[in-house]
């Protein structure tokens, strides 16, 4: 829940090819309807010759209503420079879907963070291709649904899916160790909303028992890497990713509690990021603005 004194505000993020002018064009623009400038930054790529952008400004006082600020900014500025830019407000919290499998170290860890408001978002439903975890949902009073994946139901059941989605308001979806590869369908609908987490020992131990492969190879480093969901598998742009030592002296049991430590620690700091649209996207990599 938002306090009385915290003042509603909007956050533009904006790309485009780089050119004189994009920062005084945006700043007069909300300076000239009297919009307080609480946070502005920007980079530019000078091989690929682009221009990110994020700025948050008060809307209290701001002469243009709210629902009109997308027209007005799209007609005098956005198109004049060729932007990519999407507007968020502070007082429309992301409305956020988890998907789970069997593994609940990732959904435990979103949960607590969420019901302790450290986070503003809703949390409308938990989606599982199994039952395992539908006694946490319960714990926490959020809708559990239910679609069990087969080869041949695959893409009968992501089109219940995609229905649940659209009914819900869906914004955002968490793959918190959702063990299944979603479909062209689901990915360009949520498109860069689609959030996965994964050791980042791939691609060297692809597949089952990762920690059991990177013991018998005796590293020393392990991390997680949390990235946005694309056609290519565990290829999409990345968002966050962190490591932790280990020594000769540990076990597969001591890397596999590692292992889920460092991946709910990098999967909370994703889901904080696009929460709090500090994310851009760009040929497949990301502008982190933190």
């Amino acid at each position: 829940m938002k306090t009385t004194a915290t003042k509603n505000t909007a956050i533009l993020l904006a790309q485009c090819p780089d050119q004189q002018g994009i920062i005084a064009g945006v700043t007069d623009f909300l300076h000239s309807n009297k919009g307080n400038i609480i946070k502005l930054d920007q980079h530019v790529d000078k091989e690929l010759n682009h221009f990110f952008m994020r700025v948050e400004w008060e809307l209290d006082g701001f002469l243009i209503p709210q629902e009109k600020i997308e027209d007005f900014f799209k007609t005098l500025i956005a198109d004049r420079y060729e932007m990519q830019w999407k507007l968020h407000f502070s007082d429309q919290p992301a409305r956020m879907a988890i998907f789970v499998s069997k593994m609940s170290h990732c959904l435990y860890d979103i949960l607590q963070r969420w019901a302790s408001k450290e986070w503003e978002t809703e949390m409308p439903i938990i989606v599982s291709n199994h039952t395992n975890l539908e006694y946490i949902a319960k714990r926490f009073d959020i809708p559990f649904y239910h679609f069990p994946i087969t080869k041949e139901n695959k893409v009968e059941q992501e089109e219940k899916m995609l229905e649940l989605l659209a009914q819900e308001g869906i914004d955002l979806i968490v793959l918190a160790r959702y063990m299944q590869i979603v479909t062209e369908t689901l990915i360009g609908t949520y498109r860069n909303r689609i959030i996965n987490i994964h050791h980042s020992f791939l691609p060297a131990f692809i597949g089952a028992k990762p920690y059991h492969k990177a013991y018998k190879r005796g590293v020393k480093v392990i991390g997680a890497t949390s990235h946005f969901v694309t056609e290519e598998l565990d290829a999409g742009p990345i968002i966050e990713q962190d490591v932790v030592k280990i020594s000769h002296r540990e076990t597969v049991k001591d890397l596999i509690r590692k292992g889920k430590d460092v991946e709910k620690l990098v999967l909370s700091r994703a889901i904080w990021l696009m929460l709090n649209h500090r994310i851009l996207a760009f040929q497949n990599r990301t502008v982190i603005f933190d």
